[in-house]
């Protein structure tokens, strides 16, 4: 294919740039051609397509500013700059944290001041004007929002956030367009090009042999994974009905959606989240997730992105089984993977106030890829779905079933004692699943007025800070924002509960945020001080861990290793999830030194006596 290359060169191309160029594309394209011919075949049409792609890398990657190039070297020459123990994201709606994105822009003096490396702007493109599922049904994504902005006000705030040290992030939504799309605008009209974008069939046929072994996702939406078109014709929509699942065993579709992946690197995006990563493939007789296809095509964007835009990072959107999860995480996958199983634990201990499966998921599932990385979360835009293993809950003597339910009944007040406010998500009366969603505040008691509320909410916090990874604040959060149940008023919000936990930009309480007497200030400055000790606490970087056994069901225990002006250093991490005091005797800590300092009250501890922990109290024990 290196004609095609070549024959793509500029005249206004530089020698020193297309040799960059050639080098890399000779580095990486067996790999790509490979992954191409695996997933398509080798056949005269799909050669054709390849080579149209070759040509489009060799046009995109001329197309790149020079300032990205310049980012990509110095990537490059630093690949685990990701990993560093001071990089800190945050994540928000542009439109309800902001306004729109001169907004966010304004809002760069407090991003620094929080500490962000890494901001990821929810779904902010073209899309339905009522029904787009906040965003992820994409009408177009080279146009952002016009009532966000424009996609040349994007690019300058990428190049502003990237002058502050700060990585912007956007979604990727490939596994499908909104029914607006020119694309399915197409296919509706029965354009045989775009026809063959998505699945589209004449009759029930093939949906029903389909609907055999694929699962419901939503509901409430629409009954199966298919809805019918407006001339009698069937599509294919795993989510909701104005979201229709792309082709991807069309190659046309690849080079489609390869072409818009690149057009946003260019545009100055850093990371990219791909969105439902586990459905992108389908085969009839499977249940169309996980499919050996969906990494192939991973792959196959990685190789493209390593050509053209090489220091464009993967992050991973799945919510599946932890051995799924796992499986989208490397370099020639996905870098950067969500931890849902982490994010859930976390409130379990909080429900349960014990860390036994907590304990056992650091242990037996935190250790991914070398030069990879976990975005920790403590909640995020949607809902919670509490995805352990039901054998690793079996090891423990827990049911996963009536514990689920337990847990749905618990963080939607259902349950006797309950501190939480969240509110149900998704509820299948045919199969008992459910979900929970809310603020981090509302779901730890906040709402409820219960005094250890903003002790829990610190805690959670503090795990996805400590544990390695990159973590990630959902903005307002970090001030204790509540539900809002005026959002499920707004138009085509209605009936979805996932809209109470994605509030207005709470002013009031950005505004007493230094007041310390304040839940605000009691969350803020708390949390904004974890961060601190976070950027200068070196073995807090990578995401290397270490369990530690507690001897104590309700603390939780692990160990974090590396160096600390150059000599070798680790920190023990002990947390406390009761509200009651708990000990941790010196005998467990009998292997320790006879001291260590807490970094995060900056005093020496005793460890050759009984440690005594209060009621969600946590230490990092430099020893």
């Amino acid at each position: 294919m290196t004609e095609h290359r070549d024959g793509a060169r500029r005249p206004d191309t530089s020698d020193a740039d297309w040799q960059g160029f050639s080098e890399r594309f000779d580095a990486e394209f067996p790999r790509l051609e490979s992954l191409f011919t695996r997933i398509y075949g080798d056949d005269p049409s799909v050669t054709g397509h390849l080579a149209s792609l070759v040509r489009e890398l060799a046009e995109s990657w001329q197309s790149r500013p020079a300032d990205l190039r310049t980012l990509d070297a110095k990537r490059a020459a630093d690949p685990g700059w990701f990993q560093s123990n001071r990089m800190l994201g945050g994540v928000c709606y542009v439109d309800l944290y902001a306004g729109d994105l001169s907004g966010i822009r304004d809002r760069i003096p407090y991003f620094v001041e929080l500490g962000l490396t890494y901001l990821h702007l929810m779904p902010l493109f073209l899309a339905p004007s009522e029904n787009s599922d906040g965003g992820y049904a994409v009408s177009s994504y080279r146009q952002v929002n016009p009532s966000l902005g424009t996609m040349q006000q994007l690019t300058e705030l990428a190049a502003e956030l990237r002058g502050h040290g700060i990585s912007l992030v956007i979604d990727f939504i490939f596994n499908h367009t909104s029914n607006e799309h020119e694309w399915a605008q197409k296919a509706l009209a029965r354009d045989p090009e775009f026809e063959d974008f998505y699945w589209i069939f004449p009759d029930r046929e093939m949906p029903d042999a389909y609907e055999q072994t694929v699962r419901e996702i939503f509901p409430d939406d629409h009954p199966g994974s298919f809805v019918q078109l407006p001339d009698g014709r069937w599509i294919w929509a795993t989510f909701h009905s104005f979201q229709w699942d792309l082709n991807y065993s069309n190659p046309a579709v690849f080079r489609a959606m390869a072409g818009e992946l690149l057009f946003l690197a260019n545009a100055g995006v850093d990371v990219v989240r791909m969105d439902a990563v586990a459905f992108i493939w389908k085969r009839l007789g499977t249940p169309s997730e996980n499919l050996p296809e969906a990494h192939l095509l991973l792959q196959a964007f990685n190789a493209v992105c390593r050509i053209a835009a090489p220091s464009l990072l993967f992050k991973s959107e799945a919510i599946v089984h932890p051995d799924e999860v796992v499986q989208y995480i490397s370099l020639e996958e996905c870098q950067l993977s969500y931890n849902p199983l982490q994010m859930a634990l976390i409130w379990n201990s909080l429900a349960t106030r014990e860390v036994a499966l907590l304990s056992q998921a650091l242990e037996r599932r935190h250790a991914i890829a070398p030069g990879t990385a976990w975005v920790n979360y403590v909640r995020s835009h949607d809902d919670i779905g509490w995805t352990f293993a039901d054998e690793d809950a079996r090891e423990l003597g827990i049911d996963g079933f009536d514990h689920r339910r337990f847990l749905n009944a618990f963080y939607v007040n259902r349950f006797d004692g309950s501190f939480s406010r969240g509110a149900p998500f998704q509820e299948n009366p045919k199969t008992g699943d459910a979900r929970v969603s809310g603020t981090t505040a509302s779901l730890a008691g906040l709402e409820a007025g219960d005094d250890e509320a903003i002790y829990r909410i610190v805690l959670a916090h503090s795990i996805i800070l400590s544990t390695g990874g990159i973590p990630l604040l959902y903005l307002g959060d970090e001030v204790g924002q509540l539900n809002d149940y005026g959002q499920l008023e707004v138009p085509g919000q209605q009936g979805d509960s996932r809209w109470v936990g994605r509030p207005r930009y709470p002013a009031d309480r950005y505004a007493s945020r230094l007041d310390a007497t304040t839940d605000a200030g009691g969350i803020y400055l708390r949390l904004r001080h974890l961060i601190a000790v976070r950027q200068a606490t070196p073995e807090f970087a990578g995401g290397d861990l270490v369990a530690f056994g507690t001897n104590n069901p309700h603390v939780l225990g692990y160990q974090r290793t590396g160096t600390f002006y150059g000599v070798p250093s680790t920190v023990v991490v002990l947390a406390n999830f009761a509200e009651t005091s708990q000990t941790v005797t010196r005998e467990t800590l009998a292997g320790l030194p006879p001291t260590a300092d807490d970094l995060v009250t900056a005093s020496t501890v005793d460890l050759w006596t009984d440690l005594v922990l209060e009621p969600h109290q946590f230490v990092w024990l430099r020893l």
